[in-house]
């Protein structure tokens, strides 16, 4: 089996609240893509509105999942024959989310889910929290999984869908200006630490509430940049070695060795792990303390 894909992050501007205008440039860099030979194409974070738009048009333009936008963002994935990785408001009855969905190239939604971690006053008055860990997907020969923009700064969130079995996470996400450290330091570590490839996809430009920081990357498991952007609007066209990961966890495996009995996962979580002997001690230092 061919373990070679070829991957592609789409930074770009949105139109604040132009759900109509968002579609076309998703569907114009999906051409690009497809003609670049992509595979798969991940766009940033809330790519279909916008993201600092505030909580009324969030909360007005937010479609369930079987809306209209995302119906449409399938129909461009399968007309262009690539998966399409990206953010967009999400609404299930009065509960409004944050949500990333990976539609393969026949247009069905794969896999996505809801972020996790909010940033700042804006995430907490636009969205609800999402409270479950994206299930990872089969694709193409590797699993995939999603997580968005704040997701992927803590260690938990990519430790956790490696150790459900993810190889290629995919974080659209709106970092801004400031914030270049995200990029330089901590999705490289977060690839590096669980050998698995990120594909990170960040907005460019600025909205009423921000101005965004660009430099979008896909990064290998041994956490070396294979393609970056600068801080316009780009397309980073990489192609990506399945093996390479089988290569580094053959050097040194973090996930085979790391002490589970030490360092399990406690009772939030979700991927169906026991709590560890160390969250049990904290527990009951804990409870002697109440």
């Amino acid at each position: 089996m061919n373990q070679v894909l070829r991957v592609a992050a789409g930074q770009c501007a949105s139109v604040a609240g132009d759900v109509s205008a968002n579609l076309q440039t998703v569907e114009r860099l999906a051409t690009q893509a497809a003609a670049a030979g992509a595979d798969l194409l991940v766009l940033p974070e809330m790519i279909l509105t916008g993201y600092g738009i505030g909580a009324e048009a969030v909360a007005r333009l937010a479609e369930p999942l079987d809306g209209p936008a995302l119906t449409r963002v399938g129909e461009i994935a399968r007309e262009h024959g690539l998966a399409l990785c990206l953010g967009h408001p999400e609404r299930e009855g009065e509960a409004v989310y944050n949500t990333a969905s990976f539609i393969d190239e026949h247009g069905r939604r794969l896999t996505g889910g809801r972020k996790m971690h909010m940033f700042g006053d804006v995430d907490v008055a636009q969205f609800t929290r999402g409270d479950t860990v994206p299930v990872p997907a089969s694709w193409r020969g590797t699993s995939v999984a999603t997580a968005i923009c704040y997701d992927i700064e803590f260690p938990e969130t990519a430790r956790a869908l490696a150790s459900a079995g993810a190889e290629l996470l995919c974080v659209p996400t709106a970092n801004m200006v400031g914030i270049d450290v995200v990029q330089q330091l901590l999705v490289p570590a977060r690839a590096a630490e669980n050998q698995v490839f990120v594909v990170y996809a960040n907005h460019t430009g600025q909205d009423a509430l921000f101005e965004y920081n660009g430099l979008s990357e896909i990064v290998g498991p041994d956490g070396a940049v294979l393609g970056a952007a600068g801080r316009g609007a780009e397309l980073v066209v990489v192609d990506v070695d399945l093996a390479a990961i089988g290569a580094v966890r053959a050097e040194n495996d973090y996930l085979a060795d790391r002490r589970r009995d030490l360092f399990g996962w406690g009772r939030n979580d979700r991927m169906g792990h026991s709590v560890d002997a160390g969250e049990r001690a904290v527990g009951i230092v804990r409870w002697l303390c109440t």
